[in-house]
């Protein structure tokens, strides 16, 4: 067989070439790291923590509680089972760092029975949550967290063997507590139930669950874990988590898990730091080991135990649970000494510097190939805001093998635009150039707002463009410039980000309706309060307010742009630009994208190139009457023209401040040459051309 032709990323990316030889130092660290954690050739045969250690049942249906603590002294079980007793059941120490415990008997513990590790170390004597427990629980009373018995005898029944989402990617970001319009902590079966249908009606064909690796504190959205292993508890039992994401799969739904393997949380009774009595056993020492700005502990991708309870994590979440990949997060702060803080990357030399975390390049790399041995259809996501080069090409190339990256410059550039220009100032070049920032080979996620934009203390972009006036001007029959504008440019700057800037789109829930209000999480300054803390379904649901025509828009931009399989075709193919009038037209894979940002002025007879010889129709507008538009524009028949050069036009007619989809109809074969002269000089208006459409300034609703 031949060899295959080397396709390293500095062989397609010329700018990396001064960097080959650290680049392949680094390739070579991975492929000696696989070799040294794999089992017969198997990553993933080799990587079985979560087997091995937490509690577990033995095939006679005794008890067996390993734990791993390499520096500890003594380490004992106490729980329900035995009165809280400190020492009456000491684990023997089985070497390695190992110490094991056998219970007898099947009664010996029991489903829901409450246990905790207590660990004699440094002359200390300190409780804490087992390290691999599957479910951890507050108590009511004493706010206390500990440990809860889970059976792992106890099989789910899967529905979904076989099941493989779309090939193309419409994420719709949740966090399941506040899926719910009720003023408390959603439930998983509650999301399953009530928030998966709305899912599936707007088109998205994946989930992205944040908050479900356990911990302690409701307000950090799930981005400081405690409890590795275990489904947070805030929203349910174990069981109710395999209920959402099985119900899920029979909808057609992919569904990915918000891991976060950046860091974790400093707490030493809940988490995971100090368990052995050292801050070295998971992360770095000193200074090193904490975060400057998240206040969390950060791991040492160096050590192989660390390796190995991170990769069995990953694993545990796509067995136990059927996850279809995951976004990882903070990976930014992963990759960089400096957790990037601060740092401008406006050179290679920053990616291939001293300040590279080279261990944690190489624990992301067998992350994703244990991720696609587990499972092969898988979906990883990098959060990297640095941009690092290879982040999303395959490993054996050189890269480190996630499947996208997250379009984290497409929010700031919208944010800085509205801020801070004026409508008629829009850099609409500039905005096309963001849309087009992409490394070589490489996919992207492209976003207009994630979760980060909808907090308190930012703003999510209808209320930048709307600000007070949602509160008091969302009624259908009502009508002014600040709620018109921040309708329209809403409308108009989700298209341009779904059509333009990436091969998959994110939105984070609620947001495709223009949530009026921002997200703030029950605490001590609002009195833990859970008023901003849910999704107002209400709102898009009655016909008497204007979200019903956002969310209709945002359905059927899904649904055109997944027809069309839009996302095959990587780039957008630029056929117009006008930066003086504010116009700009693209095509991607047969649909013809025409944008005119301009507050005031509206074209007539906009010719625009375009890569066939194939006449267009209008497959929606921003300004259609279901989306609360005005109506302008037909849906007709765009006929393709002919210049005595062969090239091939349509020419549109675009209102200000609306933007138009138009699909590619059957191409057709080219003219003869005498023809394209004879209809060159033809001088009549073709039948079908779409015409400028007078319409009311009084709404109507369109039924």
């Amino acid at each position: 067989m031949a060899k295959k032709k080397s396709n390293m990323i500095y062989d397609h990316d010329k700018w990396l070439k001064p960097y080959k030889d650290v680049i392949d130092r680094r390739h070579k660290m991975i492929l000696d790291l696989k070799d040294r954690f794999s089992v017969d050739g198997s990553l993933s045969k080799g990587i079985n923590n979560h087997v091995y250690y937490g509690l577990h049942r033995d095939d006679k249906g005794n008890w067996v509680f390993r734990e791993f603590a390499p520096n500890a002294n003594k380490i004992y079980l106490i729980g329900d089972f035995n009165n809280w007793n400190w020492t009456e059941y000491p684990m023997l120490r089985y070497g390695d760092g190992c110490w094991v415990l056998f219970l007898e008997g099947d009664n010996a513990l029991w489903e829901g029975c409450k246990v905790k590790t207590i660990v004699d170390a440094n002359f200390t004597r300190t409780e804490h949550i087992p390290l691999y427990a599957r479910r951890v629980v507050q108590d009511v009373d004493t706010t206390a967290w500990c440990a809860e018995v889970v059976d792992d005898r106890k099989e789910f029944d899967w529905t979904d063997e076989g099941f493989e989402g779309e090939k193309s990617l419409y994420i719709y970001e949740a966090h399941v507590g506040m899926a719910q319009e009720h003023g408390h902590v959603g439930t998983y079966r509650e999301f399953a139930d009530y928030t998966l249908p709305r899912i599936k009606e707007a088109g998205y064909n994946t989930v992205q669950l944040m908050a479900i690796m356990e911990h302690p504190y409701y307000g950090s959205f799930g981005y400081q874990v405690s409890s590795f292993f275990a489904a947070s508890s805030w929203f349910g039992k174990p069981e109710d988590l395999k209920y959402l994401v099985n119900k899920a799969h029979e909808m057609g739904i992919r569904v990915l898990l918000d891991v976060v393997h950046s860091h974790a949380v400093k707490n030493t009774a809940e988490g995971i730091n100090m368990f052995d009595g050292t801050e070295y056993q998971f992360f770095h020492s000193g200074d090193k080991g904490d975060h400057p700005a998240w206040g969390t502990k950060c791991f040492d991708y160096g050590k192989t135990e660390v390796i190995h309870f991170l990769l069995s994590n990953l694993k545990f979440w796509m067995t136990e649970y059927h996850f279809d990949g995951f976004r990882f997060d903070g990976v930014t702060s992963m990759l960089y000494h400096d957790h990037g803080l601060g740092t401008d990357f406006n050179s290679n030399d920053k990616y291939f510097s001293y300040n590279t975390h080279v261990e944690a390049i190489t624990y992301l790399q067998l992350a994703n190939e244990l991720i696609r041995q587990v499972n092969p259809k898988a979906i990883t996501i990098a959060e990297d805001m640095s941009g690092m080069p290879g982040m999303c090409l395959p490993i054996e190339d050189g890269g480190i093998g996630f499947n996208y990256r997250l379009g984290m410059g497409l929010p700031d550039m919208w944010v800085k635009t509205v801020k801070e220009r004026k409508d008629e100032f829009w850099d609409i070049f500039g905005m096309w150039c963001s849309m087009c920032m992409r490394r070589p080979g490489e996919d992207t996620v492209a976003y207009v707002e994630s979760h980060d934009q909808a907090l308190v203390g930012d703003k999510t972009m209808i209320f930048r463009l709307a600000d007070a006036a949602m509160y008091t001007d969302m009624h259908r029959d009502c009508h002014n410039d600040t709620i018109d504008r921040a309708i329209a440019l809403h409308k108009m700057i989700r298209l341009y980000t779904i059509a333009g800037g990436g091969e998959a789109y994110l939105n984070f829930m609620g947001n495709e309706f223009g949530h009026p209000e921002w997200i703030d999480f029950p605490r001590e300054g609002n009195g833990w309060s859970f008023h901003y803390c849910r999704r107002q379904w209400s709102l898009p649901d009655n016909t008497d307010l204007k979200y019903q025509y956002l969310n209709a828009f945002d359905k059927d931009m899904i649904a055109v742009t997944k027809a069309a399989d839009m996302f095959q075709q990587k780039m957008g193919d630029l056929r117009y630009s006008d930066p003086y009038r504010q116009v700009i037209v693209f095509y991607r894979k047969g649909l013809l994208f025409a944008f005119n940002f301009s507050p005031s002025n509206s074209y007539t007879d906009v010719k625009v190139s375009i890569p066939n010889y194939a006449d267009y129709e209008v497959a929606f507008t921003t300004d259609d009457w279901k989306y609360g538009g005005w109506g302008q524009i037909n849906h007709g028949t765009y006929p393709v023209q002919i210049d005595e050069n062969g090239a091939s036009s349509v020419s549109l007619y675009l209102p200000a401040r609306t933007a138009m989809v138009l699909r590619e109809g059957e191409i057709k074969q080219f003219p003869q040459k005498e023809e394209v002269k004879e209809e060159a000089s033809v001088q009549e208006k073709p039948v079908k051309k779409a015409t400028k459409k007078t319409s009311p300034r009084k709404k109507k609703l369109d039924k």
